[in-house]
């Protein structure tokens, strides 16, 4: 049995199958829990989290109804509910044990990533921030994202998958592997207009490929954004990134490790 959070909240089976709760107010009982995973949440900040900071009077027994009909739930899918959702004064916590949780595969994924990187091998590392990066199958908890507390939880884990893109496009640069991964960036720079890794990326990617003209529009058009949207110049490093392409520096050219850094 599986527990995912990289895309809306659900429950898959071991041959496939979604056996996820319905009800909103049970996904994000889980949601929250699976976040929460290696504490106790507390009765409280369940209550906060599931009412957004203003909940009904009746908010102490709703939560416990709501226990019970996820533990149902849990235990009609075949999961031992009450050691898989163990009650833990001041509150709940969620064990694991027997159930594995999309996010935590990820951790392993991306550390071990870390590792081959470190070590040199970058092809295989690569290949494994891919792998972390395919478990997402949209926005982090995407269902439940007009909640402020899992807004917040489903940016944090987003803003982790941005990283493993930029650590793997990196990669992928020192491999020489400019052209292949230009088709991929251009998407990612139209959904995050202001990311100045991500056009940076970008730039070097055709740069390398021969196309320079795109290069320098890809700046001007980071540029107008942050001018536009906050007032702002490109800091000092893509506009260095930038002077290199109009002189077309040789640096550019190299497969350094920090090719963002080196102009």
């Amino acid at each position: 049995m599986k527990f995912q959070m990289l895309g809306p909240i659900e429950i898959q089976t071991s041959d496939g199958c979604q056996v996820t709760p319905k009800a909103m107010k049970l996904r994000s009982l889980l949601a929250y829990l699976c976040a929460n995973r290696d504490e106790v949440a507390s009765s409280s900040q369940l209550i906060d989290a599931l009412w957004s900071g203003a909940p009904p009077q009746t908010a102490p027994t709703a939560l416990h109804v709501y226990i019970s009909k996820l533990r149902k739930h849990l235990q009609d899918i075949g999961l031992d509910a009450m050691s898989v959702l163990a009650t833990r004064p001041p509150g709940y916590q969620l064990n694991l044990s027997g159930v594995t949780l999309d996010v935590n595969d990820l951790e392993n994924l991306l550390a071990k990533a870390r590792v081959l990187r470190e070590s040199g091998r970058k092809e295989e590392a690569s290949e494994v921030f891919g792998q972390a990066i395919a478990l997402w199958r949209g926005r982090a908890l995407e269902d439940l994202r007009d909640i402020p507390a899992f807004d917040s939880i489903g940016r944090q884990l987003d803003e982790r998958r941005v990283l493993a893109q930029e650590q793997r496009f990196e990669l992928e640069l020192e491999l020489g592997n400019h052209t292949a991964i230009i088709g991929e960036l251009f998407p990612l720079v139209d959904n995050r207009t202001t990311s100045e890794n991500l056009h940076g990326l970008l730039m070097i990617a055709l740069y390398r490929s021969g196309r320079t003209a795109e290069a320098l529009a890809t700046y001007s058009c980071l540029r107008r954004n942050l001018v536009d949207d906050f007032g702002i110049e490109p800091t000092p490093r893509l506009q260095r990134l930038q002077y290199a392409i109009l002189a077309h520096d040789p640096s550019l050219d190299g497969h350094g490790a920090h090719l963002l850094n080196a102009v």
